[in-house]
Protein backbone atom coordinates (compact mmCIF):
# COMPACT_ATOMS: atom_id res chain seq x y z
CA UNK A 1 0.00 0.00 0.00
CA UNK A 2 1.26 3.71 -1.29
CA UNK A 3 1.39 5.96 1.84
CA UNK A 4 2.15 9.44 1.47
CA UNK A 5 5.50 10.78 3.04
CA UNK A 6 4.52 13.43 5.05
CA UNK A 7 6.21 16.91 3.94
CA UNK A 8 5.98 16.17 0.29
CA UNK A 9 3.71 17.20 -2.01
CA UNK A 10 0.52 15.06 -2.78
CA UNK A 11 -0.56 14.65 -6.50
CA UNK A 12 -3.90 12.41 -6.54
CA UNK A 13 -3.22 10.94 -10.64
CA UNK A 14 -6.65 9.55 -10.68
CA UNK A 15 -8.19 13.18 -10.56
CA UNK A 16 -5.09 15.10 -11.96
CA UNK A 17 -6.87 15.66 -15.98
CA UNK A 18 -3.21 15.87 -17.55
CA UNK A 19 -2.60 12.11 -16.28
CA UNK A 20 -6.02 10.88 -17.50
CA UNK A 21 -6.15 12.47 -20.92
CA UNK A 22 -3.05 11.07 -21.53
CA UNK A 23 -3.89 7.54 -20.05
CA UNK A 24 -6.61 7.36 -22.39
CA UNK A 25 -5.14 8.77 -25.11
CA UNK A 26 -2.30 6.30 -25.26
CA UNK A 27 -4.84 3.40 -24.59
CA UNK A 28 -7.19 4.30 -27.49
CA UNK A 29 -4.59 5.45 -29.82
CA UNK A 30 -2.95 1.63 -29.19
CA UNK A 31 -5.79 0.16 -30.29
CA UNK A 32 -5.63 1.82 -34.16
CA UNK A 33 -1.95 1.01 -33.84
CA UNK A 34 -2.00 -2.03 -33.61
CA UNK A 35 -3.80 -2.35 -36.84
CA UNK A 36 -1.78 0.77 -38.87
CA UNK A 37 2.11 -0.66 -37.33
CA UNK A 38 0.93 -5.07 -37.91
CA UNK A 39 -0.41 -4.01 -41.58
CA UNK A 40 1.82 -1.50 -42.91
CA UNK A 41 5.16 -1.16 -40.26
CA UNK A 42 3.91 2.62 -39.53
CA UNK A 43 5.02 4.19 -36.27
CA UNK A 44 1.80 6.09 -33.98
CA UNK A 45 3.67 9.37 -35.06
CA UNK A 46 3.91 8.56 -38.96
CA UNK A 47 0.67 7.43 -38.82
CA UNK A 48 -0.15 10.51 -37.07
CA UNK A 49 1.25 13.19 -39.89
CA UNK A 50 -0.59 10.86 -42.64
CA UNK A 51 -3.86 11.90 -41.06
CA UNK A 52 -3.23 15.20 -40.75
CA UNK A 53 -1.61 14.90 -44.70
CA UNK A 54 -4.40 13.02 -45.12
CA UNK A 55 -6.55 15.69 -44.19
CA UNK A 56 -5.02 19.00 -45.05
CA UNK A 57 -2.69 18.54 -48.11
CA UNK A 58 0.20 20.89 -48.61
CA UNK A 59 1.10 21.33 -45.03
CA UNK A 60 5.17 21.89 -44.53
CA UNK A 61 6.62 20.14 -41.47
CA UNK A 62 6.43 22.40 -38.88
CA UNK A 63 2.74 23.17 -39.98
CA UNK A 64 2.38 19.46 -39.68
CA UNK A 65 3.85 19.95 -35.98
CA UNK A 66 1.66 22.69 -35.58
CA UNK A 67 -1.48 20.69 -36.04
CA UNK A 68 -0.71 17.80 -33.74
CA UNK A 69 1.42 19.39 -31.25
CA UNK A 70 4.05 16.44 -31.46
CA UNK A 71 7.86 17.50 -31.18
CA UNK A 72 9.22 18.89 -34.57
CA UNK A 73 12.32 16.90 -34.38
CA UNK A 74 9.88 13.44 -33.97
CA UNK A 75 7.59 15.33 -36.85
CA UNK A 76 10.59 15.53 -39.02
CA UNK A 77 11.82 12.02 -38.60
CA UNK A 78 8.54 10.60 -39.47
CA UNK A 79 8.29 12.55 -42.39
CA UNK A 80 11.62 11.59 -43.29
CA UNK A 81 11.27 7.85 -42.88
CA UNK A 82 7.39 8.28 -45.09
CA UNK A 83 9.43 9.65 -47.89
CA UNK A 84 12.18 7.30 -47.97
CA UNK A 85 9.09 4.96 -47.99
CA UNK A 86 7.53 6.32 -50.86
CA UNK A 87 4.15 7.51 -48.58
CA UNK A 88 4.74 10.91 -48.97
CA UNK A 89 6.02 13.81 -51.68
CA UNK A 90 7.73 16.92 -50.86
CA UNK A 91 7.07 20.21 -53.48
CA UNK A 92 9.06 23.46 -53.13
CA UNK A 93 6.21 25.75 -52.66
CA UNK A 94 5.32 28.26 -55.38
CA UNK A 95 7.46 31.13 -55.37
CA UNK A 96 9.34 30.45 -52.38
CA UNK A 97 12.17 28.88 -52.52
CA UNK A 98 12.85 27.84 -48.88
CA UNK A 99 9.52 27.01 -48.11
CA UNK A 100 8.50 22.70 -49.04
CA UNK A 101 5.00 21.51 -48.63
CA UNK A 102 4.14 17.96 -48.26
CA UNK A 103 1.46 15.69 -49.23
CA UNK A 104 0.51 11.84 -49.12
CA UNK A 105 1.73 9.99 -52.83
CA UNK A 106 -0.47 7.87 -54.17
CA UNK A 107 0.73 4.61 -52.46
CA UNK A 108 0.11 7.03 -49.02
CA UNK A 109 -3.20 7.61 -50.28
CA UNK A 110 -3.70 3.64 -50.38
CA UNK A 111 -2.64 3.12 -46.47
CA UNK A 112 -4.79 6.40 -45.45
CA UNK A 113 -8.16 4.97 -47.54
CA UNK A 114 -7.11 1.72 -45.57
CA UNK A 115 -6.59 3.47 -42.01
CA UNK A 116 -9.18 6.25 -41.62
CA UNK A 117 -12.41 4.18 -41.85
CA UNK A 118 -11.21 1.25 -39.59
CA UNK A 119 -10.32 4.51 -37.29
CA UNK A 120 -13.97 5.65 -37.77
CA UNK A 121 -14.76 2.51 -36.90
CA UNK A 122 -13.26 2.21 -33.65
CA UNK A 123 -14.11 5.65 -32.71
CA UNK A 124 -17.95 4.83 -33.56
CA UNK A 125 -17.46 1.68 -31.64
CA UNK A 126 -15.73 3.41 -28.55
CA UNK A 127 -18.84 6.50 -28.36
CA UNK A 128 -21.24 3.94 -29.27
CA UNK A 129 -22.37 3.94 -25.53
CA UNK A 130 -22.14 7.67 -24.98
CA UNK A 131 -25.65 8.98 -26.18
CA UNK A 132 -25.95 11.83 -28.60
CA UNK A 133 -25.92 14.83 -25.92
CA UNK A 134 -22.88 13.63 -24.02
CA UNK A 135 -21.09 13.18 -27.00
CA UNK A 136 -21.90 16.71 -28.10
CA UNK A 137 -21.11 18.07 -24.49
CA UNK A 138 -17.76 15.97 -24.41
CA UNK A 139 -16.47 17.73 -27.71
CA UNK A 140 -17.58 21.41 -26.36
CA UNK A 141 -15.44 20.51 -23.11
CA UNK A 142 -12.27 19.35 -25.11
CA UNK A 143 -12.58 22.24 -27.27
CA UNK A 144 -13.33 24.49 -24.14
CA UNK A 145 -10.02 22.92 -22.66
CA UNK A 146 -8.21 23.21 -25.51
CA UNK A 147 -8.95 27.32 -26.03
CA UNK A 148 -8.20 27.57 -22.38
CA UNK A 149 -4.60 25.58 -22.73
CA UNK A 150 -3.59 28.28 -25.82
CA UNK A 151 -4.97 31.10 -23.60
CA UNK A 152 -2.36 29.69 -20.59
CA UNK A 153 0.34 28.75 -23.21
CA UNK A 154 -0.04 32.58 -24.88
CA UNK A 155 -0.44 34.22 -21.44
CA UNK A 156 2.58 32.09 -19.69
CA UNK A 157 4.81 30.80 -22.69
CA UNK A 158 5.62 28.56 -20.19
CA UNK A 159 4.24 25.60 -17.81
CA UNK A 160 2.24 27.12 -14.64
CA UNK A 161 4.08 27.35 -11.44
CA UNK A 162 2.80 27.04 -8.09
CA UNK A 163 2.64 30.40 -6.18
Amino acid sequence: MNQLRPGHAELDLEHFLPYRLSVLSNRVSGMIARIYTERFALSITEWRVMAVLGRYPDLSANEVSLRTAMDKVAVSRAVARLLDAGRLQREIHGDDRRRSVLRLSEGGYRIYDEVAPLALALERRLLDGIDENERALLFRLLDRLDELELKVEAETGEPIRPD
